[in-house]
């Protein structure tokens, strides 16, 4: 089918919950997608964070094909080297003791929830354990990990949501404090909020919850799905700060493209927390998604790609603040590596549709930013494209 009957037939078999672009994308090389028709786009979304290598990695492409060839799928009744080598080169990567394979951010979310809840009632003999998320956050959209995000806006139609969850204001402490009580078991939030603007943690906010946390016994839950995986200039993101949690959630670029997400914990919260029987997943860590998490982090690793993002995040940095002092309709430009955003005062979604129609896919955050996550292989030369094309389009504003 052409360009028009794909995207006919994908309105009327599809469920219609996503306002997607006008584009058929068919295949990617390196930084670049390519539609259709042939006509060719510069990513800076990458999937929204997922393809961290970009597009055509021969190595990585290679490790999927190979395995397929293989062995798809045993369930977790069975060992299977991929995935066993999988959990080590994350536990490397992480620091963290222990690692449990799903299948997305949001169960990912869930999954260390549960293991907090759990280590609560080992601990306390009892259920009723409470978690202190953050507003504007967001863990995903499954029951569990929406009744943990901070945005009224995805919640209401889907009420009443899990009990328990009480909301602070992201870098305040003090909010933070008024809301603990004799109940709560964990206080999970993003290193780096993503969806709700681009905002990263301040250090002494992150180093004060982690302070609360050691002195109660509170869990500190870092939701590390889309600002984690190199993405930060460290492996993940919380790195930078030196403040280690008991439970993190990992998930986008961990397997650089299919649909796999972990979360890990240390061997304290291993020991009482998720035993047999609590926890478990069909699809999650069959040896496929176990052979794309070993290369992806095999690669990372050996082309020591956070060094890469270091570098290139300076780049877009410099850009963005150049194009912040150049136009008025950019209010702000904050974020960390290369997840950063501009607050725009004009129509964010009209910008990135009108750079589209210029080749360069860019995606929003919350209602006013403008958000970049571009592949971590980019080079300067692409982020001179970017800024080309971005430049033109805000000059239309």
């Amino acid at each position: 089918m052409n360009s028009i009957e794909c995207m006919e037939s994908a309105e009327r078999d599809l469920l219609h919950t996503y306002n997607r672009f006008g584009i058929v994308l068919e295949y990617g090389k390196g930084v670049y997608l390519y539609d259709a028709d042939g006509k060719k786009y510069l990513d800076f979304a990458s999937g929204i964070g997922v393809c961290g290598l970009g597009y055509g990695n021969e190595e990585y492409t290679k490790a999927i094909q190979d395995q397929a060839g293989k062995l798809l799928h045993t369930s977790n009744l069975y060992y299977n080297q991929p995935t066993a080598e999988a959990a080590f080169r994350l536990k490397a990567a992480s620091g963290m003791d222990r690692v449990f394979f799903t299948n997305s951010g949001a169960e990912a979310v869930e999954g260390a929830v549960k293991a907090a809840k759990k280590y609560a009632y080992t601990r306390d003999g009892r259920a009723g354990h409470e978690v202190i998320a953050m507003e504007h956050s967001f863990h995903g959209r499954t029951l569990g990990a929406l009744s943990v995000t901070g945005n009224q806006k995805y919640q209401e139609p889907f009420g009443p949501l899990i009990p328990g969850i009480r909301f602070a204001k992201f870098n305040c402490l003090a909010s933070v404090e008024e809301l603990i009580g004799p109940d709560t078991c964990a206080i999970l939030l993003e290193t780096v909020q993503g969806e709700g603007g681009i905002f990263p943690a301040e250090q002494s906010f992150l180093e004060g919850v982690a302070a609360i946390c050691r002195e109660r016994d509170i869990l500190l839950i870092l939701d590390e799905i889309q600002c984690g995986m190199g993405r930060s200039g460290k492996m993940f993101a919380w790195q930078n700060y030196g403040v280690k949690p008991d439970l993190m959630a990992a998930a986008k670029a961990l397997g650089g493209g299919v649909p796999v997400g972990a979360f890990l914990m240390t061997e304290r919260v291993a020991e009482k927390s998720l035993a047999p029987g609590d926890h478990g997943t069909t699809y999650g860590g069959n040896p496929l998604v176990g052979a794309a998490v070993a290369k992806t982090l095999e690669i990372m690793e050996r082309d020591r790609l956070t060094e890469h993002v270091q570098e290139m995040s300076g780049e877009l940095w410099s850009c963005l603040e150049r194009l912040k002092e150049k136009f008025s309709c950019i209010r702000a430009h904050r974020g960390l590596g290369l997840m950063q955003g501009i607050e725009l005062a004009v129509p964010v979604g009209e910008v990135a549709r009108r750079a589209l129609r210029q080749g360069l896919i860019v995606i929003t955050a919350g209602s006013d930013v403008l958000r970049f996550l571009p592949p971590l292989v980019i080079e300067k030369g692409h982020i001179d494209e970017m800024s080309g094309i971005l430049e033109g389009v805000l000059a239309e504003f």
